[in-house]
């Protein structure tokens, strides 16, 4: 189906949004959470018609060079209205965007910044390469008319791991992996301010559709050695200290565990579906949707990894 088609079927069922009076507003609010520093929270909640996709958290830094933004958001409208809310706490030019990984609540927005450096990771971009029309078309799908007039833009510029100063600002920018092929976290010695990206989530079960679990942990490892006073999570509450990072990486710890040991024991993935979770991890916003989403996304390779080849017996 092609994406004008798409659009027209989007408009179309999303009538009754518009009938019922539902704005086309995100209804943004940055929160200052640091020195310089600014976040804006996304719901606890999957995409849907409602939310517009508006899940996660964008953060920017207004230096004294200009301003640096960390994610789009998810629709073109998302970051108009991001540009917006960002000029009415500054009148300094927006500097550079940075991509934290390939998901498109986090990039889709880039249109509205296209006269600015865009820049990811090189395992980003191409993964963006590979998926961006794909990841696009299935928003338009999972949120409807808030994505209307959305086409992917990709970072223009390849940027490599390292700490660089702006505009009064000691950034490390730290390349990372496992929840996707290559994630960008950024750490602001200035501040103390974590951007964790999607490596880490806060009060919400984590999303998997292109994890590697015994990487993502060994990520939350490397970054636990960080002087973080506050963090800002991909998903969920902003924190201060390390909570949110030590909530991922136990959940991450309990996930991989309880798959590989029911794919060991041979279970198939209906029995794997109805395992229990812990009490600790019960309250995450969005289980159980994501666990079964994360049985569907890593079981099967868990289970070929399990079968033992069979030589046949001496006659």
């Amino acid at each position: 189906m092609t994406r004008p088609v798409l659009v027209l079927l989007v408009i179309l069922s999303c009538g009754l949004f518009f009938t019922r009076g539902y704005a086309d507003d995100y209804q943004l609010k940055p929160r200052k959470i640091a020195q310089d520093t600014y976040v804006l929270e996304g719901v606890d909640e999957d995409f849907s018609f409602l939310n517009g996709g508006n899940i996660l958290n964008i953060g920017f830094i207004v230096t004294s060079q200009g301003v640096l933004v960390i994610d789009t958001g998810p629709s073109l409208l998302y970051g108009e209205q991001l540009r917006k809310v960002i000029g009415e706490v500054t009148s300094n030019k927006i500097l550079r965007v940075y991509n934290t990984h390939l998901h498109p609540d986090h990039f889709l927005g880039n249109q509205a910044f296209a006269q600015v450096p865009i820049v990811a990771l090189a395992g980003t971009i191409t993964g963006m390469r590979q998926q961006a029309d794909m990841f696009t078309d299935n928003m338009y799908r999972l949120v409807g008319h808030w994505m209307v007039g959305t086409n992917p833009l990709l970072p223009a510029e390849q940027i490599n791991p390292g700490t660089v100063e702006i505009g009064g600002h000691r950034l490390s920018l730290i390349e990372l992996q496992g929840h996707t092929q290559a994630d960008l976290v950024i750490f602001d010695h200035t501040t103390g301010v974590l951007f964790a990206g999607d490596l880490v989530f806060h009060n919400r079960a984590p999303t998997t559709p292109h994890a590697d679990l015994k990487k993502w942990i060994e990520s939350l490892d490397k970054l636990e050695g960080l002087a973080i006073k506050t963090l800002v999570p991909g998903h969920g509450a902003v924190a201060d200290g390390t909570g949110p990072l030590l909530q991922t990486r136990s959940y991450l710890l309990w996930l991989d565990s309880t798959l590989r040991e029911q794919a060991n024991s041979g279970k198939d993935m209906v029995e794997v579906l109805k395992v229990k979770i812990p009490s600790e991890f019960a309250t995450l916003a969005v289980l159980p949707n994501e666990y079964y989403r994360s049985v569907s996304h890593l079981y099967g390779k868990l289970e070929r990894q399990a079968l033992q080849p069979v030589t046949p017996l001496d006659r």
